[in-house]
């Protein structure tokens, strides 16, 4: 039978989240270079755009979303879960997925395309013309690279932000640095879904990428080990941290994504609110127009993307779930890491990921 197929590409982000999974968690796979061919004869006839990463299960089957391709695996595949048993590491790991998945592209792409754009032309090119020459990809990568590039201000990305997603950026690696100090991973010596979420940006971006790279290894060197770590991993090794314990050392990090991501995430809930009310439960565009948030004190607009709501769900859902000492745990972690916010986040209406494809629930 015919192995799993993932179709990605070095340089992109969520592949990079899927094929540390994947190679975590043992799958029989193979994964194909996403060449324009691939896209074509592959990609956009089964999930409608241009997307990394897919995967094509040997019946066939295609899965379109990082997060929906772990859950598969999860589900059919043997050894231990990236998803933690217990409330408070459990809740830690979907909300860091979230931060992961969501927030970190901010600094991801504004480092890949002002400090490493003429090397990432190179990149882009040997995939969109694996045979050409040096010269011939570079110009290839430029066509292909011109939409992730133009995609930058759309995040919010700008001279006047800048400054403040680097001393942001700095400020969390000095954080992980100091956790990974003290645990191999997230949450003891296993990875959780939190490290996935969090090896696709530092991975693929800023670890990859040389210049990023570079302020990586300098600033935060057991960041860097962690991302080695993850990238070529002891498959399923490893176990959680006893007594549910989730570390001081990452509260910090909680911290950071609850001031800067969840206030944003709010103005996003209220703009699909607006929307839902008039539009019902059509398929959602992936944005709602521009939204403010704010870094360092230092506030702009970026793209409203109701996908980071679908992403936060997750985490809200499981805390509703919880009650007794179980939902006062969590509640008391995020009291302690500034979540007051998250414990009165209200979902205007309830999303779902279907046929590679977010809508609004019918009610």
């Amino acid at each position: 039978m015919m192995k799993a197929q993932m179709f990605g590409a070095p340089l992109s982000l969520y592949s990079g989240k899927a094929r540390a999974y994947l190679d975590w968690k043992g799958a029989d796979y193979t994964e194909v270079l996403a060449t324009p061919d691939i896209h074509q004869s592959e990609i956009i006839p089964a999930v409608g755009r241009p997307v990394i990463p897919v995967v094509k299960l040997a019946d066939g089957t295609i899965l379109q979303d990082t997060t929906v391709i772990i859950d598969h695996f999860e589900a059919v595949l043997p050894g231990p879960p990236v998803y933690p048993d217990t409330p408070r590491q459990r809740l830690a790991a979907l909300l860091l997925e979230t931060y992961g998945d969501e927030w970190l592209v901010i600094p991801a792409m504004h480092y890949r395309w002002n400090y490493n754009e003429e090397w990432v032309y190179g990149e882009f090119g040997k995939v969109a013309w694996p045979s050409g020459t040096e010269a011939e990809q570079q110009e290839a990568g430029k066509a292909r690279g011109a939409a992730f590039k133009g995609f930058v201000p759309m995040l919010g990305i700008n001279k006047a932000t800048i400054p403040a997603v680097e001393a942001s950026y700095e400020a969390l690696l000095a954080d992980l640095d100091a956790h990974f100090a003290a645990h191999p991973f997230l949450l003891g010596s296993r990875p959780s879904i939190g490290d996935f979420g969090l090896i696709g940006p530092l991975y693929a971006h800023n670890y990859r990428d040389p210049a990023s790279g570079e302020i990586m290894r300098r600033l935060a060197p057991n960041v860097t080990k962690w991302v080695e770590r993850m990238i070529a991993p002891k498959p399923q090794s490893g176990e959680f941290l006893e007594g549910d314990e989730v570390p001081e050392t990452l509260l910090p990090v909680l911290a950071r994504m609850m001031g800067e991501q969840l206030p944003y995430l709010t103005n996003v809930a209220s703009m699909l609110d607006d929307w839902a009310k008039a539009n019902g439960d059509a398929e959602l565009p992936r944005a709602l127009g521009m939204a403010p948030f704010e870094i360092e004190g230092i506030c702009g607009e970026r793209l409203s993307l109701p996908f980071s709501l679908w992403m936060l769900q997750r985490s809200l859902d499981y805390l509703a779930s919880l009650e007794g000492n179980d939902r006062a745990a969590c509640e008391a972690m995020l009291r302690k890491c500034g979540g007051d916010l998250l414990l009165d986040f209200k979902m205007p209406v309830r999303l779902v990921f279907e046929n590679h494809q977010l809508r609004v629930q019918a009610t």
